[in-house]
């Protein structure tokens, strides 16, 4: 198969991707260690390791194009510092020998300055933690040979994004009148940002080349508060508000002497705290692309949580 567009990884982002490039009509490659993915009659699944560099080369034959969906097995620092590099350095290298643009979904973590609102143009100098290692990620694609796009996005939320704080956190509660918990403030701006969307920008930035060696924002709503994104849902799926309860940074900090995973996801508090926005005007205006209207977007989601009951 020549001419083809590789996916590796068949998260939320990897498998919108995959089926966003063959609905129009691209053959696609998804890696992914168990062979899943989309079935379609242009996508090809197949079973490779990203860590292993023979069998990502053998993979990446014919690629025009790379995009590196893989995520951590876990959400902590050890988890990221041990197995992202590596695998981005493997990907990046037989990117290049098949000469072929790699595009890298990024998030915010890096941004050095997240009270101000953030830019393409913003500062990425973040240290420690799993900001640390998504600053060194985006560095090292910088010196790296092979072309490349970083397409950064806040919080996800939309179909298939269950680990998320308007994932599984969120819209199952929503949807079963359940109380929901959220941590840090039920009233603070926040980005969130709609996987579909991310994916067209994704797709879009590996098909221009004068978008490669750059990092761009996915188009993204503007800031709402955790409130707000679940009253969408709510009024989405014609259910009542459900009461939102938040977790305040003192408890969380505290439950986090005694757990390790408590500490990983106190460590991202200052995002919720705070104001916390990401701007995405430019990127849009070079991708020529906008953000698809909340109510829209929480429609969708929420179509696809009922469908998996």
């Amino acid at each position: 198969m020549s001419n083809v567009y590789v996916v590796t990884g068949a998260g939320p982002v990897g498998w919108t991707v995959t089926e966003q490039l063959a609905e129009q009509g691209k053959k696609v490659r998804i890696l992914t260690r168990s062979g899943t993915g989309p079935e379609h009659p242009l996508v090809e699944r197949v079973k490779a390791d990203v860590q292993d560099a023979a069998q990502v080369q053998g993979a990446f034959a014919g690629a025009v194009a790379v995009f590196h969906c893989v995520h951590g097995s876990a959400y902590t620092v050890d988890a990221w510092q041990a197995e992202l590099p590596r695998a981005e350095q493997t990907v990046l290298a037989a990117a290049g020998e098949a000469g072929a643009v790699v595009v890298f979904p990024e998030s915010l973590y890096s941004y050095s300055e997240p009270g101000h609102p953030m830019t393409e143009a913003g500062p990425r100098t973040a240290q420690g933690g799993k900001r640390g290692v998504r600053t060194q990620l985006l560095k090292a694609r910088d010196a790296s040979p092979t072309n490349t796009v970083s397409v950064v996005a806040g919080d996800f939320f939309g179909p298939r994004v269950r680990t998320s704080h308007a994932g599984e956190r969120m819209v199952p509660a929503v949807l079963a009148g359940k109380r929901i918990w959220v941590i840090g403030s039920t009233s603070q701006p926040h980005s969130f940002t709609y996987v579909p969307d991310l994916a067209a920008a994704m797709i879009h930035a590996a098909q221009t080349p004068l978008l490669w060696n750059q990092v761009w924002h996915a188009p993204t709503l503007p800031a709402v508060t955790q409130r707000q994104l679940a009253t969408a849902f709510t009024e989405a799926g014609g259910v009542e508000s459900p009461k939102m309860v938040a977790v305040p940074g003192w408890a969380l900090r505290a439950l986090g002497a005694f757990s390790k995973d408590v500490r990983e996801l106190a460590e991202m508090l200052y995002q919720f705290e705070k104001p916390f926005v990401m701007d995405s005007t430019p990127s849009q205006t070079a991708l020529g692309l906008r953000p698809t209207p909340l109510p829209e977007a929480a429609a969708a989601t929420v179509a696809w949580w009922r469908a998996q009951r």
